[in-house]
């Protein structure tokens, strides 16, 4: 066992972090890159357990244990749901990086979310990786290292992550979490090489039939009015998902607060208390906007890979489907389709993630012209 056993796919990278754990190209700056669900956070956590670990990455040790469960007092681990990481944040993590560590090794700050830093929070951040202290250590994680300030990137290592392949994906499930091999085979097509979504699919049925019903989706839409209403469905049950998410995150952050500032029990509130909850109240509408984005743009992940499936029926290319339960209606979309059709759709769906992503479009404009795209052809014989 050692703390490089939950990344999947990895090897040259896991390769490089382990010698510079045992001290052969350390440096004091990392960037961590790779597509969602590649482990960018978790490769860099792994390296920070294997810096505090006496036996470079044993995944035993105490040191291991507290740094892979986010408890040792020497790594901070910085995650947001906010649309962005603001300088405030980033001002805490430069006065922490100046400190001692605590231990007799190294103190290190990851950022999970570095592209979503803004110019400010960069700003600070950069002065501290350029001076930075004798035994302070930046894990900073994004997609692409254009995601990240140039200045900034130029002074860290870089390590690029890969999607991990169908194969190791399902080996991992079998072996981390006892999943069958037919199921464990699905989820890692289904997943696309994306380790969390692969480990939900594999062990809650429920998150199975939404996917299922999303890419069922393309052969709904025989109209205007059904991609209309398609669309509108979308959004809605992306909204319900994610206030199942927040809503008791919500409520127990409401306690907390209250009894932070005494309302629970002396019945009456404080002067400091009214604009602590505007404030809680504002991060938890970014948070909940967040996790609307975040439903939707899986989503659409998921119809980007019907279509990748109808080009490769189309083309002849050979290998398995992401969605193989669905080769035959497949075979049927492509011949209605063409790889032209299929290309066009998927250019729609892209255009609506930019616009929900980038340009802040309402949910409901950006899905809703998608799905008017999307519509089959009206002498198609996929349509059902």
């Amino acid at each position: 066992m050692s703390v490089w056993d939950g990344l999947v796919g990895q090897r040259p990278a896991v390769e490089a972090l382990a010698a510079a754990a045992r001290g052969q190209g350390m440096s004091h700056a990392w960037l961590f890159t790779g597509p969602p669900g590649s482990g960018r956070s978790n490769a860099a956590v792994a390296l920070a357990a294997a810096l505090q670990c006496p036996d470079a990455g044993c995944g035993v040790c105490h040191e291991c244990r507290t740094v892979l469960a986010g408890s040792h007092a020497d790594v901070a681990l910085v995650r947001t749901e906010r649309l962005s990481i603001g300088v405030d944040e980033v001002r805490d993590l430069v006065r922490r990086s100046a400190l001692s560590p605590a231990g007799r090794r190294w103190q290190i700050l990851v950022v999970e979310d570095a592209d979503r830093l803004t110019d400010q929070a960069c700003n600070a951040l950069l002065k501290a990786i350029e001076e930075p202290t004798e035994r302070t250590v930046w894990m900073l994680c994004a997609p692409t290292v254009d995601d990240v300030l140039p200045t900034i990137r130029s002074r860290c290592r870089l390590v690029t992550l890969s999607t991990p392949s169908t194969a190791d994906v399902a080996a991992f499930l079998q072996r981390a979490d006892g999943v069958e091999p037919a199921l464990a085979d699905h989820a890692a097509r289904a997943s696309q090489g994306h380790i969390g979504r692969a480990r939900a699919l594999a062990r809650d049925a429920a998150t199975r039939g939404r996917r299922d019903e999303v890419v069922r989706l393309p052969w709904r839409l025989t109209g205007l009015g059904r991609a209309m209403a398609e669309a509108g469905r979308l959004v809605e049950q992306a909204k319900e998902e994610a206030d199942a998410i927040t809503t008791e995150l919500d409520a127990r952050e409401k306690a907390d607060l209250d009894s932070a500032y005494g309302v629970v029990e002396r019945g009456r509130r404080p002067r400091e208390y009214a604009p602590a909850l505007v404030a809680l109240e504002r991060a938890q509408k970014t948070r909940a906007k967040r996790r609307v984005l975040d439903v939707l743009d899986r989503s659409l992940t998921d119809l980007v890979s019907v279509y990748r499936d109808v080009i490769a029926l189309a083309l002849g290319a050979p290998g398995p489907l992401v969605n193989e339960e669905l080769r035959s209606e497949l075979t049927g979309l492509a011949d209605a389709l063409g790889p032209e059709g299929a290309l066009a759709r998927i250019t729609a769906i892209f255009e609506a993630r930019e616009q929900l992503l980038e340009f802040n479009v309402p949910p409901a404009l950006a899905v809703e012209s998608m799905m008017v795209a999307m519509q089959l052809p009206e002498s198609s014989g996929a349509r059902r």
